[in-house]
């Protein structure tokens, strides 16, 4: 939200985040390019997901396996699509990796911990 806000306001350079403006979006209906966004869920346990362009992985479990949707194809995410595109599940086993840093204040706890 700060690089939008700040943006809008004119204020140059904006403080330097992980966020991106979307200003042409909300003025200019133009697509924004971003990298990869990341969530995790820490409620019945712990799990992650990514989606970068039409692609979410999901992570239930420590490691593999991960499943993967075409959202674009496929947006109730229906079909696991992750023993067909090996090399997308290794690219997002590393980026669901790198994207978390292990702290003590949200450990990682699995449901049956």
């Amino acid at each position: 939200m700060l690089p939008t806000l700040c943006e809008l306001a004119g204020v140059s350079p904006a403080p330097a985040i992980d966020g991106v403006s979307i200003t042409a979006a909300l003025l200019k209906n133009t697509a924004i390019p971003h990298p990869p966004l990341y969530w995790e869920f820490h409620e019945r346990g712990f799990k992650q997901a990514l989606r970068d362009g039409d692609w979410k992985a999901i992570r239930t479990t420590p490691g593999p396996p991960i499943e993967l949707y075409n959202l674009s194809k496929d947006p109730n995410e229906k079909t696991n699509l992750a023993t067909t595109e090996p090399v997308l599940i290794s690219r997002f086993d590393m980026l669901l990796n790198a994207s978390r840093t292990n702290s003590a204040a949200f450990p990682v706890r699995y449901e049956s911990d």
